[in-house]
């Protein structure tokens, strides 16, 4: 564990600095007349410090349930094998981890019990760098994403690299959560994911919800269908927001509000509707509703 906080302190220290920064940009900005405007607010930053920090302090618990799980399956059971000596490995493998990314972040907004885990990065009603490190922590959802970043296992690469390609498209992804930066030119929105590109992804309006899923290449969602421009304001947060900086119960709201759902189902179709399809999803409709789809939090009475 020590080890481990050595290899993170700096990554964590530049956090810390650009959160900082953007601050500052706020406060010096003559628009703002010396505050914040809309793009931050002290106690919802404070606790999306506070998930960040929970979640540190219990990541040993979550590596002991589940150390490698299915990625130490599909190397075990692939006969493929590349080298990490060989450069275009790497780039290979840079791709294809982000290819994964997307399908894992699709399946993380249209599988209510993977929503039960990613609403909480998409329940705060700011968008600003401490947004990027409001991650959940120690929920069920965090032992079968994995299962997304198999295929690239499957296809020959160390798992190693695969979590290392991982952890660098996540820190691609720490400084486009910001409103402070506008649209960057052309061929770089065109190809890649940018603050303009994830602002929408986290908007709870139409025509936002669900679009953008990219880590680094917002060409998959060209490709997929799943592609939104930002063209008018952006309201962040969920479609039902959670009016509560208490951080447990931002971890834990929509978890709770599943097993819920799933306790007073009155089918097998509905409990595993309420697990498995997408957020919106209730046992006395056929189909789930745009409108309650994605951001949704569902809530029972």
């Amino acid at each position: 564990m020590q080890q481990n906080l050595i290899f993170a302190l700096p990554s964590m220290v530049a956090f810390v600095i650009l959160m900082a920064v953007e601050w500052l940009s706020y406060r010096l900005d003559p628009d703002n007349r010396g505050r914040p405007r809309h793009g931050f607010s002290g106690r919802d930053t404070a606790t999306s410090l506070s998930i960040f920090a929970l979640g540190r302090i219990t990541k040993p618990i979550m590596a002991a349930a589940a150390p490698l799980g299915f990625l130490a399956l599909a190397a075990w059971i692939t006969p493929l094998h590349l080298s990490s000596h060989e450069w275009w490995v790497w780039v290979a493998a840079f791709v294809m981890v982000d290819l994964c990314y997307y399908w894992a972040h699709r399946a993380d907004h249209r599988i209510r019990l993977m929503w039960t885990a990613h609403s909480v990065h998409h329940s705060s009603e700011y968008f600003n760098l401490s947004t990027a490190v409001r991650l959940p922590w120690l929920t069920p959802a965090s032992l079968i994403r994995p299962l997304w970043f198999a295929p690239a296992v499957l296809l020959g690469f160390p798992v190693w690299m695969v979590l290392l390609t991982q952890s660098l498209n996540l820190l691609y992804q720490f400084p486009i959560h910001t409103e402070r930066v506008g649209r960057l030119p052309r061929p770089i929105e065109f190809v890649f994911n940018t603050p303009s590109h994830h602002r929408v992804h986290h908007g709870s309006n139409n025509p936002y919800l669900d679009k953008n899923y990219a880590g680094v290449f917002i060409l998959w969602d060209r490709m997929f269908g799943s592609y939104a421009e930002e063209l008018e304001p952006v309201r962040f947060g969920l479609t039902t927001n959670i009016e509560t900086y208490n951080p447990l119960k931002a971890n834990y709201i929509e978890l709770a509000a599943m097993l819920r759902d799933v306790h007073r189902a009155h089918t097998w179709r509905g409990r595993i509707g309420y697990l498995l399809a997408p957020p919106g999803f209730h046992e006395d409709k056929d189909a789930t509703s745009p409108a309650d789809s994605g951001h949704n939090r569902i809530l029972t009475s």
